[in-house]
């Protein structure tokens, strides 16, 4: 049977789930625009809610139990199950397949891996690897008349710098 692709809001919530358990609406608050992950990801609560049913459909999140809302609807909280949270350990480790998705995935991928307290610089070392094949693969490629060549050439040489100045604050940072 296939693993079910999963969205960044998908593999967001499931990283938030992989947290502890917790209900849809609380979820929700980490990615407001106020939110903890709102920085980087955005999502309106109906969707969040749509993350976690297509999670549980999937068999990489449960229902744990029922409890009283504030002042309104019962709410389930829903926790990871251990298939979720192979696969999530699985996404934080892997490497971000394209430059245009560093913004918005890397990112996440980071600040999940940071709150889950794993440690980081492996993802970075991982990203820094491959995006120096893209960079080189750019500046061997890339027609330098071209303004698209040449936008991805930047982009993926300010991304390999902001990698490396990463990895260097971590690899100075106390254990």
């Amino acid at each position: 049977m296939a693993e079910t692709q999963l969205s960044v809001t998908e593999w967001t919530v499931l990283g938030l789930l992989g947290e502890g358990p917790s209900h849809a609406f609380a979820l929700a608050r980490h990615l407001r625009r106020d939110g903890d992950l709102g920085r980087i990801l955005t999502v309106r609560q109906p969707l969040v809610y749509r993350a976690v049913d297509r999670l549980v459909a999937s068999g990489l999140a449960a229902p744990s139990r029922v409890e009283p809302g504030d002042s309104g609807p019962r709410r389930t909280v829903y926790e990871i199950t251990p298939a979720g949270r192979r696969r999530l350990r699985r996404w934080l480790g892997a490497p971000v397949g394209h430059v245009r998705d560093m913004r918005l995935e890397f990112l996440l991928k980071l600040a999940l891996t940071e709150r889950e307290r794993l440690p980081v610089l492996p993802l970075i070392v991982g990203q820094e690897e491959a995006i120096a094949e893209t960079l080189h693969a750019l500046r061997v490629q890339a027609d330098p008349q071209d303004d698209v060549d040449l936008w991805r050439l930047h982009n993926a040489a300010a991304v390999a710098s902001f990698l490396a100045a990463l990895a260097a604050r971590h690899r100075a940072a106390p254990p």
